[in-house]
């Protein structure tokens, strides 16, 4: 080894100092009141370690490509339980083009990300918006083009392999600290509806080869990766303290659009608080929007497991009312109703509503109501109650759909 070349161990120690200090800072979690509580932590900083070493070794600007950036074995930002996220890294003043098949999800959007998560202000245009804004052929293919502010009239140039037809509509311009190209797929019938596929190249550089690794290189990428880490549990760590636990407990914020999201986004958010003995029951009117979403999340800001447990119900998979309403009851005992939202154990924790793909603003009245009461009293707030029941039997043949739903999403 020569001169001023670091050794195996001085490459990974960033990392490994990392980890550390993120297990510390997870430990020390006030929260945590019981082992479970601690231990989902320490799995989440797990899922945590993999995902930003997986981020760190697949972070080209030369040559990028789609990877997972949440999922259920590497969850963050209250991941929802009904989308796929992808991302690719980009570079302000480079063009790229997305092609892709639309699949029969109900809602797929694009995002230019810019340095950190900024989550105080709803992107332009350019910056996210749905498949609604894009020309998608009859066989579901697409073609867009991300790249630097440019006459609409030159637009159509940027890729001589492109068609032309419909490329002014499908160029957008990536703007000053673009960073990352997100991109996220959404199911409401877990069931039939089937996900897309989608590429990206950068154009100056497809066809090449990215340049070959150095031991720098690959040191460069464990402290990238160590401050990644850190900064990613300091993050969501607070972000329950700054959005959510301020609101009075157990109830819920009126729709409004979404931080940090999609101007077609609204959500409705709050946390709970439901010592042994307590349910809560929410109301929510059935919505016209095509996705509307409704989940649990811990205060490590993360979904619950939501393959072997009902913690999340979209409008497509709840049970309505015969009055238009959708009524759940959120609790750690079985209402025996299939509406259950399971608190699987925890006391306290996360609420999110979401609406997507709207066409304009969704009104308080659409909103959600909530009230606590008595696991006893819970059937006095079900005025349909015998349409609501159902069986041990019912509820396995529920999980089971779920579970084998999940697992075809994840291999289609």
């Amino acid at each position: 080894m020569s001169s001023g070349e670091p050794g195996d161990a001085d490459v990974t120690k960033p990392f490994t100092d990392a980890i550390a200090e993120a297990e510390r800072m997870v430990a020390s979690a006030e929260f945590a009141e019981t082992d479970a509580e601690r231990a989902e932590g320490l799995d989440y900083l797990a899922g945590g370690i993999s995902s930003i070493l997986q981020l760190a070794r697949t972070h080209s600007k030369t040559h990028p490509y789609f990877v997972t950036s949440t999922g259920p074995h590497a969850k963050m930002g209250l991941d929802n339980p009904d989308t796929l996220y992808h991302h690719a890294a980009v570079v302000p003043d480079a063009t790229y083009v997305v092609r892709g098949i639309r699949g029969s999800t109900t809602d797929l959007s694009f995002q230019v990300l810019r340095g950190d998560y900024t989550p105080t202000d709803v992107p332009g245009g350019d910056d996210a918006f749905d498949d609604r804004r894009i020309a998608i052929s009859d066989d579901g293919s697409f073609e867009i083009t991300f790249g630097p502010a440019r006459d609409r009239a030159d637009a159509a140039d940027v890729n001589a392999s492109g068609t032309g037809a419909g490329r002014t509509q499908n160029y957008f311009t990536l703007g000053d600290g673009a960073s990352m190209l997100a991109v996220r797929e959404v199911y409401s019938d877990w069931s039939s509806e089937t996900k897309g596929s989608i590429t990206i190249e950068r154009v100056d550089t497809v066809g090449t080869a990215p340049a070959a690794l150095d031991t720098e290189t690959i040191a460069r990428r464990y402290r990238i990766a160590a401050k990644m880490l850190t900064a990613r549990i300091n993050t969501w760590f607070n972000f329950p303290k700054w959005f959510y636990l301020d609101e009075p407990v157990n109830t819920f914020t009126a729709p409004r659009t979404t931080p940090g999201g999609l101007s077609t986004q609204y959500s409705s958010v709050g946390h709970f608080d439901l010592p042994a003995g307590k349910s809560m029951v929410v109301t929510v009117p059935e919505s016209e929007v095509p996705y509307q979403g409704f989940q649990l999340g811990s205060l490590w800001y993360i979904s619950l497991d939501y393959v072997n447990h009902q913690t999340s119900l979209n409008s497509a998979q709840a049970q309505v009312d015969p009055d238009g309403m959708i009524r759940m009851v959120i609790s750690d005992h079985d209402p025996g109703i299939a509406n259950w939202i399971e608190t699987t154990g925890r006391r306290r924790g996360i609420l999110q509503f979401r609406w997507q793909r709207t066409n304009g603003p969704v009104e308080p009245l659409l909103g959600p109501t909530s009230i606590v009461v008595d696991d006893g009293d819970v059937p006095v707030h079900l005025p349909f109650l015998d349409q609501n029941r159902i069986d041990a039997e019912g509820w396995q043949a529920r999980i089971a759909a779920r579970q084998r739903a999940f697992a075809r999403r994840m291999m289609g």
